[in-house]
């Protein structure tokens, strides 16, 4: 299980009635949209515009533990940091959870990629992005 750091960035997460499955609850896939949201908003945050035009990130790969259900009135809020690179890959922490009840709903690690929009090759994460997310080369 993730420990959510106190530098983690918080996002309130709404649940729509399109987000709700045949089981009643939250389906398993808008998980991923809310991780895509939540790393974007995230990357908004620490980044100017210019760097944003500099650098895209597409996702290498998802790993996911859904832990509980989610249901349409819950109150959740998704916390997210990262972690220092290893190579030219960037893990991303997401974890989402139940603000009432303070139970973590679903755990996600994400490995993402800097990309070159020209290129769009990877490149290694340049120390002024990893000064942007509070990390040292």
């Amino acid at each position: 299980m993730f420990s959510i750091p106190d530098h983690a960035f918080c996002v309130p997460i709404s649940i729509s009635p399109d987000d709700i499955d045949q089981m009643n609850h939250v389906n398993n896939v808008v998980y991923f949209r809310w991780v895509q949201e939540v790393a974007s908003r995230h990357w908004e945050q620490l980044t100017t515009p210019q760097q944003r035009e500099q650098w895209l990130w597409v996702v290498r790969r998802h790993e996911i533990d859904y832990l509980r259900p989610c249901f349409r009135n819950d109150r959740v809020a998704a916390y997210t940091w990262v972690l220092p690179p290893e190579g030219m890959g960037f893990d991303r922490m997401v974890v989402f959870r139940n603000e009432e009840t303070q139970k973590i709903i679903t755990q996600v690690k994400t490995t993402w990629y800097l990309v070159d929009p020209a290129t769009h090759r990877s490149r290694k994460v340049p120390a002024e992005i990893l000064r942007c997310f509070g990390l040292e080369e």
